[in-house]
């Protein structure tokens, strides 16, 4: 009997130790991140050279989750001067760096606490820099198998340091600011991902600029790690110098490569 008992512990044994493999496999890793790059390069009748690239690092650990995210994009195109010479100049060149931290609350785990910060440079915006920052309260409004809501809102500051024009000097300034976020995702299979996140930051006072930015997204996975991601993003700022447009457009396609 016992030598029984024995035989079938031993064939039990591999058994156990694949469920506790599979329980450890299944646990979420603290930290993932993402790179996405894009380039076009274009010669013949016009030579032109355009790169986008981006990177995303996220950290989850008990009610604490943090997002950082970096983009970068610049543009050359072949000109020529009033000599016949022909030289690459920049026509885009711009990078934005954004990070978020969210604190879990209440028994539900469906509110947090949130601090953003962020800050952008554009070389060929009316605004050398902006910057701000902003605190409060979100929630996830809305959850499937499929789909999800995101929204969160709280009052912030933000800097904005102005481009010098041929009539006007670089000026800056510092205003008071109510944040509000959303974001929203919807998974069409296990391949294809849709996502759209907006972003207001209102100026409390008349005559300050505010701020409201669009990013409506599709991914599609390849391969295991890597995903071809198809990106519409606009920038609109209320108050700008004439030389300048309000709002600023940006199509991309780029790969992504999670790790």
């Amino acid at each position: 009997m016992d030598r029984k008992l024995t035989l079938a512990s031993l064939c039990l044994l591999p058994l156990a130790s694949f469920a506790t493999f599979a329980e450890e496999a299944a646990e979420k890793p603290e930290f993932t991140a993402s790179a996405e790059l894009g380039f076009l390069y274009k010669t013949g009748n016009t030579k032109s050279a355009d790169i986008k690239a981006g990177f995303n690092l996220k950290h989850e650990k008990d009610k604490w989750r943090s997002v950082v995210a970096f983009n970068i994009l610049a543009k050359k195109l072949e000109k020529e001067d009033d000599d016949g010479n022909k030289e690459f100049v920049s026509t885009d060149n711009k990078w934005d760096i954004t990070t978020q931290t969210n604190y879990t609350i209440g028994a539900e785990g469906k509110n947090y606490l949130y601090g953003n910060l962020a800050h952008e440079q554009d070389k060929f915006s009316g605004f050398e820099s902006q910057s701000s920052f902003s605190a409060g309260w979100g929630r996830e409004w809305y959850k499937t198998e499929t789909s999800s809501l995101f929204a969160d809102i709280g009052p912030g500051v933000k800097y904005d340091v102005t481009r010098a024009t041929d009539t006007d000097p670089s000026n800056s300034s510092t205003n008071l600011i109510v944040q509000a976020q959303a974001l929203y995702t919807h998974k069409f299979n296990d391949y294809v991902e849709f996502k759209q996140h907006l972003v207001a930051k209102q100026a409390t006072k008349s005559g300050e600029n505010s701020v409201y930015k669009s990013e409506t997204s599709v991914t599609a996975q390849l391969i295991d790690a890597l995903q071809l991601k198809f990106a519409l993003r606009i920038d609109y700022d209320t108050e700008v110098e004439p030389e300048f447009e309000n709002t600023n457009t940006e199509t991309s396609m780029t790969l992504i490569y999670n790790f």
